[in-house]
């Protein structure tokens, strides 16, 4: 009997993950924690989770590695429960997972009200704390004028500051000012289009979403060509945790812009879509293969909440 053809493209897209060497296991314990773990209370037993990554090649002194560092920097947490342990959300950690994850499994991107949200730096900053803030506010999608003015189209500036504060640096915070703008449109003036190439370099995340959906575009050829129950289901959790580990280093870059800034036939339009569909189609087996696996320290199995059928607006397509 052959392998099914969906079966068949992911085990490839596997192949080529493994094989790159540059891939980091704290970026893709953090897709994991977000996108499985999170629904299922946002706690795990380390033992578990080491077992759901050994097919990615994360082995256990990697994985325990990575867990250790996300301790360290606030993002988890531990409790002891016999001789076993559980790794959990902080709550600060757990707020920042929520907000990302409503930018990440959005249907749509948001509207644009036709105002800028910025961040002006208040006096000097040292390089260091400058390249820090810099670094800090382009993984929230901000672009840099190179003025001293941090911009986006549609951030929650008070979500910004706490998300600063959270990443250690709640002492800058007095030196930033939030502002929320109208560009009148005077004659002379710099547009708003010669804002957004200055502040962004549209071409380098056109080319990573190009790339996201030639790299997934045959696993959602292969998956419509056959029914979702012959996909294995630890395959289909595989493809599930590389796919949203791969969007979302895009996405959490990406300030989506208003349609009428972007360049015509803008590649994220069509990564999205590709991305809710394929997420739409291995949900239900991967989610077997979830249950199955991830197991807290107690031996409990914990299962997901009615929270996933929401991302993607999953749940109004079932209906």
């Amino acid at each position: 009997m052959h392998e099914p053809i969906a079966s068949q493209a992911i085990e490839a897209l596997l192949e080529s993950f493994r094989q790159k060497s540059r891939v980091q296991a704290s970026s893709l314990i953090t897709s994991v924690f977000g996108d499985a773990i999170l629904p299922r209370g946002g706690r795990v037993w380390l033992g578990s989770l080491i077992k759901l990554l050994q097919p990615l090649d994360i082995n256990e002194r990697l994985a325990r590695t990575t867990v250790f560092r996300l301790v360290k920097d606030e993002w988890l947490q531990t409790e002891a429960i016999g001789r076993r342990t559980d790794y959990m959300l902080t709550p600060s950690g757990q707020r920042r997972f929520e907000e990302a994850s409503r930018q990440i499994y959005a249907a749509e991107a948001p509207q644009w009200d036709r105002r800028w949200r910025l961040i002006m730096v208040v006096g000097e900053l040292e390089p260091r704390q400058r390249d820090r803030l810099r670094q800090a506010l382009s993984w929230q999608g901000f672009g840099d004028t190179g003025s001293g003015c941090f911009i986006h189209p549609s951030a929650e500036l008070d979500r910004a500051f706490d998300a600063l504060a959270a990443d250690g640096m709640a002492e800058l915070l007095p030196q930033l000012m939030p502002l929320v703008a109208i560009n009148p449109k005077l004659s002379l003036s710099a547009n708003d289009a010669s804002m957004v190439q200055r502040a962004w370099n549209l071409d380098g995340l056109a080319a990573a979403y190009s790339g996201f959906v030639a790299r997934y575009q045959p696993i959602l050829d292969a998956l419509r060509q056959e029914p979702t129950d012959s996909v294995n289901e630890e395959l289909a959790c595989l493809a599930r945790i590389l796919l949203i580990h791969d969007f979302r280093r895009f996405l959490l870059r990406d300030p989506e812009l208003p349609e009428v800034l972007l360049p015509a036939g803008w590649p994220g339009n069509q990564a999205r879509l590709l991305c809710k569909e394929i997420y739409r189609r291995l949900l239900a087996p991967s989610e077997r293969h979830l249950d199955q696996c991830l197991q807290l320290a107690s031996g409990d199995m914990p299962r997901a909440s009615r929270l996933l059928l929401g991302r993607f607006q999953i749940e109004d397509d079932l209906a």
